[in-house]
């Protein structure tokens, strides 16, 4: 049996359609329906990596998560990510295909097409209902002759579509009007209803609104969702780190983390576990002036190690680095932070720059090497090393992921890697300092084991301020997920978008 499907596009980007597809991803699934999310193209650095290794874009992750469906590339058969110089590296089916412009991934379009939607066929072999995502906006008149991921996929799939509006960015009577009046007529009749997302305030006020709306459209809105704070689930992309909440400023906390933002920062949801720990603050500085004197300082990820790196030196990031760990401060670098923190960079075959080396920071004993083959695994990993505070570790196993370019030899090694992608193997990673102040590694998502995290955060002086364990970082995810669909069920006309789903 083929798949039903429904669609959830945009009025503009950033209008809430990954949570509205989460949510009724847990919707359905927890109505014993087999759900599968589908993105036909996502573009982020913030990925996820699937049990045979393939990446898909972390929202795609979060929205499988929430329907009980494991991971594949077929959730996000085409993944964008962005690099240095206006290109981008083009994930294929979970793997690297080419790094390309703007303009020359265009020309590209025949084969992308033909990925994504066999993709999406075999998900509807698979499922009893695929919930698809559309990209910023459908009504992007320039870029509709190239067009693999609003209403060309909707139109493939004869998908229903539920058009999503912001009201709290205002102007939502000229997003979905002004989104609808300007689709095609035969994309218009696909529309199938309105949802209002992210409103403040008593629903009540907008009862005439939502009369107008239908009104002049024709259609029926299908529910005004109210806007919802404090949701422990991972950004998208690095848009969010716009948001305040991304920028604390609570003089009251006593452990104060700060994430330098990269250009081309990635997976720095790495870091989102800080949030279940009483009196610690993660905030992102992209001037070195935001710095100032925080317990840590922690370079994330990027796709752009070489670049980002000349950018953190012409902002003066590597004299306030400098001065931190030369006041005993701690620093920390995952991945591309990693790579940053040693002494040399090389790229013989120029795979991320016109360079052949670069000096790097100069702080920890490490060479990196640039080299084709592109790691993605789940990994399990052990502590091995014993300085500092990594010797009276608690619990030396980790579960984590690897998303990068490149080797890098250390002297100092203190972690092995002993599976990868549930076969066994045997590889050395990290380095650190004999004081254990200075450390880095490519593991992503080390902080998500509780041991590791609280052992480092005593490390710089933190102790918890109840006997009893935070909440794991899954039980924490999954309460939001339940709290998200539990919101947006009862927001929503659910009878009317199961008969729009299932009319024949």
């Amino acid at each position: 049996m083929t798949a039903r499907t429904l669609m959830i596009q945009g009025a503009s980007s950033s209008v809430g359609k990954s949570l509205l597809v989460t949510a009724l991803c847990r919707i359905f699934a927890r109505r014993g329906l087999k759900v599968a999310p589908f993105k036909a193209q996502n573009m982020s650095n913030n990925a996820a990596v699937c049990p045979d290794g393939s990446e898909i874009g972390r929202a795609q992750a979060l929205q499988a998560h929430a329907a009980g469906t494991p991971l594949s590339s077929d959730l996000n058969p085409i993944l964008i990510k962005p690099e240095a110089d206006a290109h981008s590296q083009i994930v294929l089916d979970g793997r690297p295909f080419k790094s390309l412009s703007a303009y020359d991934y265009y020309t590209q379009k025949q084969t992308l097409w033909e990925h994504a939607t066999a993709a999406l066929d075999r998900l509807r072999a698979q499922h009893d209902l695929v919930i698809i995502e559309g990209a910023g906006s459908p009504a992007e008149l320039n870029l509709k002759r190239g067009d693999i991921v609003n209403m060309a996929i909707a139109r493939y799939a004869d998908a229903p579509v539920i058009l999503a509006g912001d009201i709290d960015r205002g102007g939502i009577f000229a997003q979905l009007l002004g989104t609808l009046w300007l689709l095609e007529p035969e994309e218009r009749q696909l529309v199938r209803g309105f949802v209002v997302n992210k409103f403040r305030g008593d629903i009540r006020l907008f009862e005439e609104g939502v009369r107008i709306l239908e009104e002049k459209s024709g259609l029926p809105v299908l529910g005004v969702v109210p806007y919802l704070k404090d949701l422990s689930l991972p950004e998208e992309d690095a848009v969010a780190l716009d948001q305040p909440r991304f920028n604390p400023r609570d003089s009251s906390t006593s452990i104060d983390i700060v994430v330098i933002r990269l250009p081309v920062i990635s997976n720095f949801d790495d870091f989102d576990p800080f949030r279940n720990d009483p009196g610690v603050q993660v905030r992102y500085a992209a001037q070195a002036s935001e710095v100032r004197q925080p317990q840590a300082i922690i370079l994330p990820g990027t796709k752009s190690t070489m670049a980002d790196l000349a950018w953190l030196r012409e902002r003066g990031f590597d004299r306030v680095i400098r001065e931190h760990v030369q006041r005993g401060g701690a620093l920390v670098g995952i991945c591309g932070g990693y790579q940053m923190l040693g002494q040399m960079i090389h790229d013989p075959e120029r795979i991320e720059s016109s360079k052949e080396s670069i000096a790097g920071l100069g702080l920890l004993p490490a060479e990196t090497f640039f080299i084709p083959e592109k790691a993605t695994y789940q990994v399990h990993a052990r502590v091995t090393g014993q300085a500092a505070w990594l010797a009276g570790l608690p619990e030396p196993d980790l579960q984590g992921y690897e998303i990068h370019m490149g080797r890098t030899d250390s002297a100092s090694t203190w972690l092995k890697i002993d599976t990868r992608n549930g076969l066994p193997c045997e590889s050395a990673d990290g380095s650190i300092t004999a004081d254990g102040r200075v450390w880095g590694c490519y593991l992503h998502g080390l902080f998500g084991n509780p041991a590791f995290r609280h052992a480092w955060l005593a490390s710089l002086g933190w102790s918890p301020k109840s006997e009893s364990p935070a909440p794991q970082e899954t039980d924490r995810l999954d309460a939001s997920l339940t709290y998200l669909a539990d919101q947006v069920e009862a927001a929503v006309n659910m009878s009317e978008i199961e008969r729009i789903i299932w009319a024949d």
